[in-house]
C-alpha cells in the first residue's frame, strides 16, 4: 500500500467537507479541565492528560519517551516545544491522578479513541456512508467527533458532552465495549484493507495532532467531523447489552468519584489510588509464566500487543520481579514485531503493556486473555475429560491425600487443600475451586486472602 499517495487523497477528501483543526486548539477542547501550572496536587480534584514526547536530548540514550501533564496555562508554548512537528509524541483520551499516566491511575474518559490501519478514500468513503443510519442496521457506525490522518491509517475520537468517572468496574465496561465496537468499525475491504484486526485498550496513547508520523514523514491532521457524544449514543451500536457501558452500575451508586473519596477514604485509597479491588490474592506457580514465553509461535498479527500485556500479567500473577518481565518482554519484541501487520509495533507498546504490572491485573479474566491474544487456553486443564470424570478425580484426590479433611472445624485441612489445589491449578478462578473441591466459595476466599 503507497501510504503517502493515500494520506494525501485522505486529506482532498476530508477537506472539501470537514474543517481541518490545528493540533494547540484539538486538545485544548479534547481537555478543557487540566489544572494550571502549580495547581495540582494530592485532591486530585481536577486531574490532567498526559502525554509522552520525545526529546532530542534523550538520543542515543536508553531513554525512549518522556512523560509530561497537560497543563492549562502553559499549554500554548509546551505544544510548540514539546508536540508540533516532533517525530513521536503520544496522548489517550484519559485523565490522571497525579504524575502517572497508568490506567490505574486514570480518573476519567475525556474521549474514546478508535486506531483504522490501512485506510484509502475508498475505504473511508464508504466508513463515512455508514454514519447517521439507524443504530439497529448491522453496519451501521456512530459519528466521530473528530477523524485523525495517522500516517498509515485513521484514528476516531469520540470525545464525551462531559468527562465520565472511571471507576474500576467502568473501566472494565468501556474495555468491552471498545472491543465490541472495534469489531463493528474493522471491515475488512469495506473499511479497511487490513485483515487482522487491532484491538487495543481504553489507556492506548495515540500519535498528537500536529506531530509527525516518523516512518512516513507524515503530518498529523485533525479534522471536526460531528458533535460530542454521551455514553448512551454510543450504546445504541453495542447489540450486546452486556457489552454496552453502564454508568448507574458503580461502587457507590449515588456519589461520584470525588464524593466517594470524601465519603469512604479508605476504599478510595484501597481500590481507586492502590487499585486493590481482587477478593484474592496469590502467587501461583511460575510455571505459567515460562508456559506463556513459549507460546510465541501462536502470536497473530492483530494480537500481538495483547500477548506482550498478558505476559505482563502473568508476571503478576507468578510473582516475578518487574526487572526480569521487562528483560523478557525486550527479548520477546525482536520475535513479535516479525509478525506480519500493517501496524507497526514500536518500543512504547512494551512501555504500555509494562503499566499493567499491578496488583489490580492479578485476577485478569481467562475469558478476556484468549479474546485478545487469539490463543487458546485448555480453561480447568482437565486433560480433555468431561466435567463429571474431572470433579469425581478432583473429589476422590481429596479423599485419599487429604483423608482427614471433614474432622474438627476442617479449616487447617480445607486450607492445605486451597493452596495445593491452587498450585496444581493456576488459571482456576475461586468459584471453579469451590465446586471442584465441593466447598463454599466464602471459604475458598478466606484461604486466598492470606
Amino acid at each position: 500500500m503507497d501510504y503517502i499517495n493515500s494520506y494525501n487523497e485522505l486529506v482532498k477528501y476530508l477537506s472539501k467537507d470537514y474543517k481541518e483543526i490545528e493540533g494547540q486548539e484539538f486538545y485544548s477542547e479534547l481537555f478543557p479541565n487540566n489544572q494550571n501550572q502549580g495547581e495540582y496536587s494530592n485532591d486530585y480534584s481536577k486531574p490532567n492528560a498526559i502525554y509522552l514526547y520525545k526529546d532530542k536530548g534523550d538520543e542515543g540514550s536508553k531513554r525512549k519517551l518522556r512523560r509530561r501533564i497537560m497543563l492549562n496555562d502553559t499549554w500554548k508554548d509546551d505544544y510548540k516545544e514539546f508536540v508540533e512537528d516532533n517525530p513521536m509524541t503520544l496522548c489517550s483520551g484519559l485523565t490522571y491522578r497525579g504524575l502517572s499516566n497508568k490506567l490505574v491511575h486514570a480518573q476519567s474518559m475525556n474521549a474514546l479513541i478508535f486506531d483504522l490501519d490501512s485506510v484509502t478514500v475508498k475505504e473511508l468513503n464508504i466508513f463515512m456512508k455508514r454514519l447517521d443510519i439507524d443504530p439497529s442496521i448491522p453496519r451501521s457506525l456512530p459519528r466521530p467527533t473528530y477523524v485523525v490522518l495517522s500516517g498509515s491509517g485513521l484514528h476516531l475520537y469520540y470525545v464525551f458532552n462531559s468527562p465520565i468517572d472511571l471507576f474500576p468496574n467502568i473501566k472494565d465496561q468501556f474495555r468491552e465495549l471498545k472491543h465490541e465496537l472495534t469489531f463493528r468499525i474493522w471491515d475488512w475491504r469495506e473499511t479497511t484493507q487490513e485483515k487482522n484486526i487491532q484491538y487495543q485498550g481504553i489507556n492506548q496513547g495515540f500519535r498528537m495532532v500536529g506531530s509527525k508520523n516518523d516512518k512516513y514523514d507524515l503530518p498529523i491532521k485533525a479534522f471536526k467531523t460531528g458533535s460530542t457524544v454521551d455514553i448512551e449514543y454510543l450504546n445504541q451500536y453495542v447489540h450486546k447489552e452486556e457489552k454496552r457501558v453502564d454508568l448507574n452500575e458503580r461502587f457507590f451508586t449515588k456519589y461520584t468519584l470525588d464524593e466517594a473519596k470524601m465519603k469512604f477514604p479508605e476504599w478510595y485509597e484501597k481500590v481507586i489510588v492502590k487499585g486493590q479491588r481482587s477478593k484474592g490474592y496469590w502467587t501461583v506457580n511460575r510455571a505459567l509464566y515460562d508456559w506463556w514465553k513459549k507460546k510465541i509461535p501462536e502470536v497473530s498479527g492483530g494480537h500481538r500487543y495483547y500477548y506482550l500485556m498478558v505476559l505482563v500479567i502473568y508476571g503478576v500473577k507468578c510473582g516475578i520481579s518487574k526487572k526480569e518481565v521487562k528483560k523478557d518482554l525486550y527479548e520477546l519484541f525482536e520475535l513479535v514485531r516479525k509478525v506480519k501487520h500493517s501496524h507497526e509495533l514500536t518500543e512504547y507498546d512494551i512501555e504500555s503493556a509494562l503499566e499493567v504490572y499491578d496488583p489490580s491485573y492479578h485476577n485478569f479474566p481467562i475469558d478476556v486473555i484468549v479474546e485478545k491474544t487469539g490463543i487458546h487456553i485448555e480453561k480447568n486443564r482437565r486433560n480433555y475429560r468431561t466435567q463429571e470424570q474431572h470433579l469425581k478425580i478432583a473429589r476422590a484426590t481429596r479423599d485419599v491425600i487429604h483423608d482427614n479433611w471433614r474432622k474438627g472445624n476442617g479449616r487447617p485441612s480445607k486450607e492445605k487443600l486451597v493452596i495445593d489445589y491452587i498450585k496444581d491449578n493456576p488459571n482456576y478462578n475461586p468459584t471453579e475451586i469451590a465446586r471442584n473441591l465441593g466447598i463454599s466459595r466464602p471459604t475458598v476466599y478466606k484461604y486466598l486472602r492470606k
